[in-house]
């Protein structure tokens, strides 16, 4: 008898039989159908044809995988052999027909094509994709053509967009993973959201492949109620729906499916529910519902799920689950002491109490010294120090206590901790010299000690000694990194992320050249003033960071070598001269161009690849000229794109309405000039931010390119969102979250007003485009844009009436129309915008009285200067009130007053960076009123 498994042939041993025909299952999706006795059929033509198409629309990365142990299966696919027996493909050998495709971790970069030759294997019964990197492209709807699919798994493919409908056809499915990431159960629980599953998708899916046993779809952004039918499921063993956007409540009958071993909805925060009662022992072992809003008390049955090794979220009573191995609770809001009844848990392995808001102090978690078997540790907020008898925690191997107030210096007992592989004491007031003996654990791979107060010199030498060491991080201490005497061992360095921002470095230290497998580099916040010419020969870097540094000259050519490089800062520097010409188009994975604040001159980069991965292009406080370049339409996964205060000289860009991903323009004080319109229709569609303040833009308001902007409706809001930009990285045996979050302000002359809540900035929607020659009169359309937060016209020609229908404008907070030519009365509809804090029509031609209400009541009258027909309480002016008595505006009692004019006010937006927080605001005038100075203590900025 002959086995046919991995494109291999084998001997099996005896089995069940059936006809001559024996089935075998290999973990969770892997059939293999055999012969008994008749020759094996040879691989059909047309099937290894397609298969070697599928080959030629890839190239091999070796970054394209995470798992450590990938390699390049389609290496060994020749069309001279048989493709029966090429890696990573399984046939059926009485006919030949290819039936399954196992390409996981082959290195694969490239976009998976609508006309992929893959769907021309309709035989295929299994397909496992996962851990290649798609480059953001799309499932395609012809998946549907593999009718007998029965497992497919595209997880870790950087496949992004809504999820085919055509899916939910493929009836005979037992397996689906569409699973964007897995996270490290040290790092943080953050999003990494590219797939979108409509909730008629997926009630089709679950009627349709009524066999369903495996569904996991972390971080796939579904937005909707988790569907009942989904307990008609009987054969559903695990069903992960962790970070899905879900709400409303959980069907408790999904606890109850016979065969369902492991249920994962975790962070979905609106998702509500309780654990019900069970009268059986399900053979539950993985209940996760960590960030979810369940409530009730947990039943007594919970005993009775004997096969039970993974808990979350839930109360302090499950210290009668004795048998329980792991316990997470990180980011939830439990309150009190951390039970010492959880001691009876003397099989943790496992136990993560961080940011909550237990009240933990040393003497109050004692008894987990206990824990022998524990060997991962997280906690928050401890106190002051770290109990010394955790000294005694001899398994442990991850230790993560960030962001706890911890003082004194790094205990010494640490050392003994021989087991010790991740060590995180960063965010916290740790003080001293950073101790030698840290550098003696040999089985040390991560250490974070960044964001304290650590002093003196560190040899840096010594980060070689830990043979295992991958991941460092000392940034903003007070250190000084020196090189100390040279070392052969920085070739056998396994080290691949170095964080030294802030270490008082003034020149790359020689040891790093000899780091063969470095990826991640920051050296932000130093003065390092120039390049050593070995940096260009680091082809294994993906990100570089040296913002904030000294750099001069020039940007050598050379840098188009680093072609993997995924995030690229060279931000304020005084670098000069011209952007290498190669810079848009030398790497199919630079996702980040951060260039801003610099002295660089000459044209913007004139080419970019169709297969280009670049989210953001920062190139703003330069002196950049020229046009900008058409070829950015390639840019499809562009976002945000900030060309502000340069020289460059062209007409309104409509063309990048093209770009479906595209959030931000900002264009700001440069020379680009004639009518804002589009010749042809252009939506773009995602647009919530454009900046076209201080040009020379002319002619009448398009009311056409308005009518467009669909994003900057509320009922599109959901299209504003962010990615959070959390790219997984496999380090060792670790997945590490790299942030790559978008900072963002609007500011005016160096006051900056912060949205402290990330929402609120993925919320902002705004307009500004103050300080043109723009004439005619403000269309009625604008008034359909009733997302809109802010809207600036000032400084323009623009003449007729205030547009009543910006009334409609709900969710307006700051509207400037000052500085033109407008005329007639203010409309009274304005009252409606409750949410209006700023409001400023001086130096018009209005006329009337001022709208009367609470709301308007609180503007000064220098928002209302320089119209002479105007009347109001506001103003030296009085009206004639028939309707009754006005509202009075708020004395100086009630707050600041200020006789100053906002003749100079002025908008700008601008984005300031790229780091490791978001920063978003709005910073109003150079001469501030009362009304601003109190926006702005509203919204927490001034005291």
């Amino acid at each position: 008898m002959v086995v046919l498994v991995k494109g291999k042939r084998i001997n099996a041993a005896q089995g069940s039989k059936n006809g001559g025909i024996m089935t075998v299952t290999k973990s969770e999706c892997t059939v293999v159908r055999v012969s008994d006795g008749s020759a094996p059929k040879q691989c059909h033509e047309d099937e290894s044809h397609a298969l070697l198409q599928f080959k030629k629309g890839f190239v091999i990365s070796k970054f394209a995988s995470y798992n450590p142990l990938s390699y390049p299966k389609t290496a060994s696919w020749n069309g001279s052999t048989d493709c029966c027996s090429w890696d990573g493909i399984e046939c059926d050998e009485q006919r030949g027909h290819v039936i399954g495709v196992d390409l996981s971790s082959s290195h694969l970069f490239g976009s998976m094509d609508a006309n992929t030759t893959l769907f021309h294997l309709p035989h295929l019964q299994r397909l496992n994709l996962a851990d290649n990197d798609f480059n953001y492209s799309q499932i395609p709807s012809t998946i549907d053509e593999l009718s007998k699919l029965r497992y497919l798994n595209l997880s870790q493919t950087k496949i992004s967009g809504e999820i085919p409908h055509q899916v939910s056809h493929l009836s005979k499915l037992l397996s689906l993973d569409l699973s964007i990431s897995t996270v490290n159960v040290y790092a943080y629980p953050f999003p990494i959201k590219l797939l979108r599953l409509k909730t008629s998708t997926l009630r089709s899916l679950i009627q349709n492949s009524t066999s369903l046993e495996i569904l996991r779809l972390r971080y796939v952004t579904i937005s909707s109620y988790v569907p009942v039918i989904l307990t008609n499921l009987t054969s559903l063993q695990t069903l992960y729906l962790y970070h899905c956007d879900l709400y409303g409540e959980f069907p408790a009958g999904i606890f109850h499916l016979p065969n369902l071993k492991q249920i994962d909805v975790g962070y979905n925060q609106d998702l509500t529910g309780n654990i019900p009662d069970f009268h059986s022992s399900p053979p539950i072992s993985l209940l996760q519902l960590a960030g979810t809003s369940f409530y009730g008390t947990l039943p007594a049955s919970i005993g009775k799920l004997k096969s039970l090794i993974a808990q979350v979220s839930i109360p302090s009573s499950l210290g009668n689950l004795t048998q329980l191995k792991y316990l997470g609770l990180r980011y939830n809001k439990f309150k009190g002491r951390l039970s010492s009844d959880l001691a009876n848990l003397t099989k943790l392995h496992f136990l993560d109490v961080g940011f909550n808001e237990f009240s933990i102090e040393s003497e109050t978690i004692s008894w987990i010294c206990k824990l022998s078997e524990i060997n991962a540790l997280g906690l928050t907020n401890i106190g002051s120090k770290i109990p010394s008898c955790f000294v005694n925690l001899t398994q442990l191997s991850a230790l993560d206590i960030p962001n706890s107030n911890l003082s004194g210096e790094i205990p010494s007992w640490i050392m003994n901790l021989t087991n010790l592989a991740f060590l995180d004491l960063g965010g916290n007031n740790l003080k001293g010299e950073i101790l030698d003996s840290l550098f003696q654990l040999e089985n040390l791979e991560l250490l974070e000690l960044d964001s304290n107060l650590l002093q003196g010199e560190l040899e840096l030498h010594k980060f070689l000694k830990p043979r295992k060491l991958i991941y460092v991080d000392l940034s903003y201490n007070n250190i000084s990194l020196v090189s100390g005497k040279n070392s052969s061992n920085a070739t056998l360095s396994r080290i691949q992320v170095l964080g030294l921002s802030s270490c008082n470095l003034v020149e790359f230290p020689e040891f790093f050249q000899d780091l063969g497998e470095v990826t991640h580099l920051d050296l932000s916040d130093n003065s390092v003033n120039s390049f050593p010419s070995w940096i260009w020969r680091k082809t294994s870097l993906r990100r570089l960071s040296i913002s904030h540094n000294s750099l001069r000259g020039k940007i050598s050519p050379s840098i188009c070598n680093l072609e993997f490089l995924e995030h690229l800062d060279l931000s304020y520097n005084s670098l000069s001269g011209t952007i290498p010409s190669c810079l848009g188009s030398f790497s199919q994975s630079l996702q980040i161009l951060m260039l801003q604040g610099n002295k660089l001159s000459g044209l913007i980069p004139q080419t970019y690849m169709i297969t280009s991965s670049l989210k953001m292009i920062d190139l703003r406080n330069n002196s950049l000229q020229g046009q900008l370049p058409r070829a950015l339409v390639n840019c499809r996964m562009l976002e945000v794109l900030d060309v502000s205060h340069n020289q460059i000289n062209d007409s309104f860009p409509f063309w990048l309405g093209a770009l479906p991903e595209l959030k931000v323009i900002a264009l700001r004080n440069n020379q680009f000039y004639g009518s804002i319109g589009c010749p042809i229709t252009c939506s773009f569609p995602k647009l919530h931010i454009i900046d076209l303040s201080h040009n020379e833009f002319s002619g009448c308001l398009s009311a056409e390119i308005i009518q467009n902007l669909n994003s900057m409706k509320a009922s599109n809001m959901d299209h504003l969102q962010y990615e959070q930009n959390w790219t997984p990285r496999k380090l060792g045996r670790y997945n590490w979250n790299v942030s790559y979050s978008y900072s963002f302000t609007m500011s005016n002359k160096g006051l900056v007003m912060v949205y402290k809540s990330l929402q609120q900035f993925y919320n902002l929607i705004a307009i500004d485009l103050s300080s043109n020659r723009i004439s005619g009169e403000i269309p009625d359309v604008m008034g359909d844009l009733n997302g809109l937060v802010l809207l600036n016209l000032s400084n323009n020609m623009l003449t007729g009436s205030i547009p009543s229908s910006l009334g409609k404008l709900s969710n307006l907070e700051a509207l400037d129309l000052s500085l033109n030519s407008l005329s007639g009365n203010i409309p009274q509809q304005l009252t409606q915008i409750t949410f209006l804090e700023f409001f400023n029509v001086s130096f018009n031609n209005l006329s009337g009285p001022i709208p009367q209400n609470k709301q308007f009541s609180t503007f000064e009258g220098n928002s209302f200067e320089g119209n002479k027909g105007l009347c109001g309480n506001q103003l030296l002016k009085k009206c004639v009130d028939d309707a009754g008595p006005s509202f009075v505006p708020p004395s100086a009692s009630d707050g600041d007053q200020d006789t100053g004019s906002f003749l100079e006010f002025d908008w700008k937006i601008v984005l300031i960076g790229y780091g490791g927080g978001i920063v978003a605001g709005v910073a109003l005038g150079s001469t501030f009123s009362p009304q601003i100075l109190g926006w702005l203590r509203k919204k927490g900025i001034l005291g």
